[in-house]
């Protein structure tokens, strides 16, 4: 991937690919993923190909992704070329009641190992993996601010949060002038969108650039599964336990699934190229995490800016695809808008208003 292919992150000079790189995949302990043969593969395709984000948690194959990236980088001698994120929150023991969560004890715990196992002095960006719905914002954003204070940590960012947490912890930042969020790390693909509710306002007002995970949908927008057919991988492992963020076998994905297939074929590209192309053209995206557990998904993947959606095929894509709008969400829709201003929308702003805008090459994950 060209260097005009980098979007900065959130209001920051950081450039970051618009195609990350999830290492999730990076270990078998989950009952999916790569062996390291082939993690090795995948990396070096990804980093050869001039790309550079790279994303990953403490959790994660319970440690394998973290050790394993970090053995990668350092063999190329990439540290300085390349933006490593990471995560914290969830509990990687047992019976330890602070062992998990967004507690300051807690992250000084975790990133303490996340560096260690990633052999590096410090974190690009590092997310709070997910609310705890505990600890107070005003604790979080200061420990976050005193490691980037440290040295530690360059930029911060939140993955799976309520949008008026980020807010608030956001609002705190600028108020007391700590580091401010940079990044929403959050779920985003053509099967689900409810982050548009609110999410991608926030995104574009606050200054935070959203960087999507499970963009495919666990494989299911890729082209693999067909209704009646046996899942595999993650969503053969993850379908019977609960887990919403597996749960994609329904009908109407399916009926996403068969529109979006003929979609691809329309413009003859594969489904997978389609669907990531789909997400990170939506407006706040600053970067798209796609995994691979195989070098020729990859390739694939990395395929997937090389074109352009026709308006009239993107519109068929929303159209099947749109989401419920639930209370209160249904007030902000042009026809109850209408209603507030005479007839008119309030949509005062030229269509792409809010979209990333290409300037010299370099792109924002916000306007």
């Amino acid at each position: 991937m060209a260097i005009d292919r980098y979007y900065t992150l959130g209001r920051t000079g950081l450039r970051v690919s618009r195609l990350s790189l999830g290492v999730m995949t990076f270990g078998t302990e989950w009952g999916w993923g790569s062996d390291k043969a082939a993690a090795q593969r995948v990396f070096d395709l990804y980093l050869d190909a001039g790309s550079n984000f790279f994303d990953t948690a403490d959790v994660y194959t319970n440690g394998t992704s973290e050790n394993w990236l970090g053995e990668f980088v350092a063999a190329r001698q990439a540290r300085d070329q390349v933006v490593l994120a990471s995560k914290f929150t969830f509990n990687l023991g047992e019976r330890n009641a602070n062992g998990g969560g967004n507690g300051r004890k807690n992250i000084l715990r975790a990133v303490e190992g996340s560096l260690k196992r990633l052999g590096t002095d410090y974190l690009d960006v590092y997310y709070l993996h997910a609310w705890d719905q505990i600890t107070p914002a005003e604790e979080v954003i200061r420990t976050l601010d005193d490691l980037v204070s440290s040295g530690k940590v360059r930029h911060i960012g939140l993955s799976d949060v309520p949008a008026w947490y980020a807010a608030r912890m956001q609002t705190l930042a600028e108020w007391r002038g700590y580091e401010p969020i940079s990044a929403l790390q959050l779920q985003y693909s053509l099967v689900e969108r409810n982050l548009e509710h609110e999410y991608t306002r926030l995104a574009t007002e606050l200054g935070m650039g959203i960087t999507v995970w499970s963009p495919l949908a666990s494989g299911l927008l890729s082209g693999k599964y067909r209704p009646g057919t046996i899942p595999e991988g993650r969503l053969a492992v993850m379908q019977d336990n609960g887990n919403p963020a597996f749960q994609h076998l329904t009908e109407r994905n399916w009926t996403i699934v068969a529109e979006l297939e003929r979609v691809a074929n329309e413009i003859d590209r594969p489904m997978n190229q389609v669907a990531l192309n789909w997400v990170a053209n939506r407006p706040g995206v600053a970067s798209v995490i796609a995994g691979a557990s195989k070098p020729e998904q990859l390739q694939s993947n990395l395929q997937a800016l090389d074109f352009t959606l026709p308006t009239e095929l993107i519109a068929r894509l929303d159209a099947i695809s749109a989401p419920s709008v639930p209370f209160p969400y249904y007030f902000f829709t042009n026809a109850m808008q209408g209603m507030i201003y005479g007839g008119a929308t309030a949509g005062d702003k030229p269509e792409g208003y809010r979209a990333p805008v290409l300037v010299s090459g370099t792109g924002s994950g916000v306007s």
